[in-house]
Formats: C-alpha cells, sequence, structure tokens
C-alpha cells in the first residue's frame, strides 16, 4: 500500500457544507458522505482534526445586532455542525472529540492543545468548535490558529468551487485557475480563498492550504494519497 502524502491534516467544512442544497441547516446525507470520507482517513492512518463553520445556521446577516452578540451566536451555530458531525461519525464507528473555545461541560470538551494531540494520536477525529472563541475573528482565522497548534502539515478547504481562480468562475467565464498559488499572491490580488488574517497565519507558519470542490467529498481521501487536486497554496 503507498504511503499517504499527509499524516495529519486539518479540514475546514463551510456550514453551508453540510448544508447541501438547501443552502440552510443540515442535509443528512451530504453530512454523511462527508464523514465516510473521513472514515476513511482514519482506516487509513491519517490523524484528522476539523474545523466547521456555522453559516448554514447564523451568519450575523442582522446588522441592527451588536457584532459581538451576533459572532458568539455564530460560534453556537459552529458546536451544532461540530455535534451533527460527531454523531454521525460515531454511527459509522469512528472514535470522536468535539472540543470548543467557549466551555459547555454537558457537551463537549474544553478546547486543550495537549488533549486534542492525544486524542488525534489515539486515532481519534478532533472537531473543533466556537472558532477561536473570540469575536471578531472567523472560523478560517480558527482553521489556521488550530492547524499551527497541533502541527498540521495541510489545511484541507472545501469550497463550492474546485480551485482558486483569478476572479469569480461563476460570473467571469474567462476566470483563470491556479494549480498552484503562493500566500502573498492571495493577499495582494486579494483573492477570496480565506480572510487575510487566516492566510497571514497560515503564511507565517509555513502551514499548505490546499482548495478543493466539497461537492465531491471524496476529493479529501485523493488529496491526502497525493493526487493533484484542486490548488495548492504555499
Amino acid at each position: 500500500m503507498p504511503e499517504n502524502k499527509y499524516k495529519r491534516i486539518l479540514l475546514k467544512l463551510s456550514g453551508e457544507a453540510l448544508a447541501g442544497e438547501n443552502k440552510i441547516g443540515i442535509d443528512t446525507e451530504t453530512v454523511d458522505k462527508i464523514c465516510e470520507q473521513i472514515k476513511e482517513l482514519v482506516k487509513m492512518k491519517t490523524e484528522v482534526a476539523i474545523v466547521v463553520g456555522g453559516g448554514n445556521f447564523w451568519r450575523g446577516a442582522n446588522k441592527k445586532m451588536e457584532r459581538t452578540t451576533s459572532d458568539y451566536m455564530g460560534m453556537l451555530a459552529t458546536t451544532m455542525n461540530g455535534l451533527a458531525l460527531q454523531n454521525t461519525l460515531e454511527e459509522k464507528g469512528v472514535y470522536t472529540r468535539l472540543q470548543t473555545a467557549i466551555e459547555m461541560r454537558e457537551i463537549a470538551e474544553p478546547y486543550i492543545k495537549r488533549r486534542a494531540v492525544r486524542h488525534l494520536e489515539k486515532g481519534r477525529v478532533v472537531i473543533f468548535g466556537c472558532g477561536t472563541g473570540n469575536p471578531y475573528f472567523t472560523t478560517d482565522t480558527a482553521a489556521a490558529l488550530r492547524a499551527a497548534e497541533i502541527d498540521a502539515e495541510v489545511i484541507l478547504v472545501g469550497k463550492t468551487i474546485d480551485g482558486v481562480y483569478s476572479a469569480d468562475p461563476k460570473i467571469d467565464k474567462n476566470a483563470k485557475k491556479f494549480d498552484e498559488i503562493t500566500y502573498l499572491d492571495i493577499l495582494s490580488d486579494n483573492l477570496k480563498v480565506m480572510d487575510s488574517t487566516a492566510i497571514s497565519l497560515c503564511r507565517d507558519n509555513d502551514i499548505h492550504l490546499i482548495v478543493f470542490e466539497i461537492a465531491k467529498p471524496e476529493n479529501i481521501v485523493k488529496i491526502v494519497k497525493g493526487e493533484k487536486i484542486g490548488t495548492l497554496i504555499k
């Protein structure tokens, strides 16, 4: 059996990725397909951590609401998504731990870096909820931060498109897709991959990003096996 390209990964899932075509709430069939691929990674002895967003429940769309309150509501939404992932993975026999940056001891462990790493070493999937636990920071930044803390080799970013383009390919038919691109180019060209704080954090800590199409969850396993899919940012 060929050796996996990556031993420890962080998978960044948006809330919308769990909603499927519904765009809101949780689509159980979509979650099941994603979790089936995560189960395959565990079988391959890949250590898997997940940061999940909450946009399928709350995006802070109410501009009249105070920003901090809105962001905390979004953090709660990420926890609901984390519980859904945990439930589906455990139904498939995958040992899972949900850790949250805001303490919710009745339903999740508090985030502790050493404990998270120990879970990964034991073959458990670790799901990080509540972002960084701070308002004004996105789950993109949380993904970059957690990846740096747990020494993940790569962040896999599931998107609705199949990589990074020079413009929105849904609007501009002449948009060019990049197979590889640097963090500096992402920042200087203001390409909307992740927020600038997350991109800077990845660049400063030399963490590679691979952007791929989440509608084809089998791409997750293919990337870990070494296939060139999506766009590599380094």
